[in-house]
């Protein structure tokens, strides 16, 4: 069976106005040895007023900017393609040009049509970000490949791979039917070492342009590390400027150690508690789809450093808590017992959602309650009628934070709930709630959110984690 590595290259991986282009076709030069190519990428970053931006965030603030009838640029998007196009060959730079000129009418289109109906939304908003970010990366990466002497075609809209449910904006991946409409991606990958695609972008039966949430380009890598697994001898790279660490480096800048091996758990709590790993849903969707593809986290500037995802890691020798990690902006819905299967049915069903975590129950007044921590805080802002539909009672508590321990096997360190409560009490912080079972190896601890009482914590708590003893 052939070798096909499906690279995921994010907004960071690429630059400011591309930058560290010339890094990522050596790391697909490098790639491309052994294996076929799917390169997956997502919509660069630019500098504006100083600061790096996404294209994503320049094009919905020019869409907000449509809705409300005030005055539409796309100034900085063409100005960071220009830039970009510099990388590419003399001979493929007029192709490139006309393919950004086309993408971008496509997007003033789409902004033009938002201003007349004042409304920045659904397939107006997809269309718009797609034709900016994501599909004009995609595209001109492959021109710039080829002035590389690599073998290179990109994946057009109109032959999408990747169809989806009817939610337009926070779409959802729908395998079987993706696999009616993957004949031009095989051939056009039998016939290239490397084929580009966009990452974040789907499509319906229909013809309608859809968008996951932001990170979703994650996604789209492991949707087609789904569709090609049988076919090829297939893992997911998500090329960074850093494979995992034990907490997220920002936070702690010193004596961070390196993490080798992740199970899926353990990459899918992490992103899901803030360590930009990978988007969880990815995860939760090749569990879904029953296929075990490996994964890798390779620091795109020293690859020798590579972090290995795999259902179940090879057994190792290293410390059971691998990453502290915590989480701003999340709330806690508190509901009758009684209710709540009913709501997490729906959203399994309905919503499709799944960033929550279920706490232990309680008992008040011979009635038990059950409480859900969400880690996206304006998510439930946004469905507070949804929610409230299913007991009217029910209580939402904005304003939390959460910290977590990432570890398995995290039963075999001795004392750990104590000292990691202790740790953040010296840190002067109160804990609003502790929950922690051996079943799970989880211990979740929620505080205030307020000021930095979540970098506090995670800076307490790892700093501890490597003196607590394990068996």
């Amino acid at each position: 069976m052939k070798k096909l590595v499906v690279a995921k290259f994010g907004g960071s991986a690429i630059g400011p106005d591309g930058i560290s282009i010339p890094i990522i076709v050596d790391r697909i030069n490098d790639l491309k040895k052994d294996s076929k190519v799917i390169a997956v990428f997502s919509a660069p970053l630019t500098i504006f007023n100083g600061q790096k931006r996404s294209l994503t965030d320049v094009i919905l603030e020019q869409g907000r900017n449509a809705e409300n009838g005030t005055s539409v640029s796309l100034n900085v998007v063409e100005s960071s393609y220009q830039k970009i196009l510099e990388l590419a060959s003399a001979e493929n730079r007029e192709n490139c040009q006309q393919i950004i000129e086309s993408c971008l009418e496509k997007t003033q289109k789409a902004l033009d049509e938002a201003g007349e109906k004042k409304e920045f939304s659904d397939e107006i908003r997809s269309k718009a970000l797609a034709f900016s970010g994501e599909i004009l990366m995609a595209n001109v990466m492959s021109f710039i490949l080829k002035s590389n002497g690599v073998t290179s075609e990109t994946v057009n809209y109109e032959n999408w791979p990747i169809i989806t449910d009817n939610n337009i904006e926070s779409t959802n991946f729908l395998a079987s039917e993706s696999r009616t409409h993957l004949a031009h991606t095989e051939k056009l990958l039998e016939n290239n070492d490397v084929i580009t695609i966009g990452g974040f972008i789907g499509k319906t039966t229909d013809g309608v342009t859809t968008t996951y949430e932001r990170g979703g380009s994650d996604r789209t890598a492991a949707d087609l590390g789904i569709l090609f697994c049988k076919k090829y001898d297939t893992r997911i790279d998500f090329e960074k400027d850093s494979s995992v660490v034990s907490a997220d480096p920002k936070i702690v800048e010193t004596g961070l150690g390196q993490v080798d091996q992740l199970s899926y758990n353990e990459a899918r709590l992490a992103g899901m508690f803030g360590m930009k790993i990978l988007d969880p849903i990815a995860i939760k969707e090749i569990l879904e789809n029953g296929v075990d593809i490996p994964i890798t986290i390779t620091n795109m500037k020293d690859p020798s450093k590579i972090t290995t995802i795999k259902r179940i890691p090879d057994k190792k020798n290293g410390h059971p808590i691998k990453i502290v990690t915590g989480k701003k902006n999340c709330a806690i819905f508190r509901i009758e017992t009684s209710s709540v299967q009913k709501l997490l049915t729906s959203l399994q069903k309905d919503k499709r959602y799944s960033e929550f975590i279920i706490l232990s129950p309680f008992t008040k007044d011979e009635t038990e309650f059950s409480r859900m921590l969400f880690l996206d805080a304006d998510y439930v802002k946004r469905n507070e009628k949804y929610f409230l539909a299913f007991d009217p009672l029910a209580k939402i508590t904005y304003n939390r934070g959460v910290i977590t321990l990432i570890g398995d096997e995290m039963w075999r360190v001795q004392q750990v709930a104590s000292r990691t409560s202790a740790k953040i009490g010296e840190a002067g912080l109160n804990i609003l709630n502790m929950d922690a079972q051996e079943e799970t190896s989880r211990i979740i601890i929620v505080v205030e959110d307020s000021e930095d009482n979540i970098r506090k914590a995670i800076s307490a708590i790892h700093a501890e984690t490597s003196k607590i003893n394990f068996a």
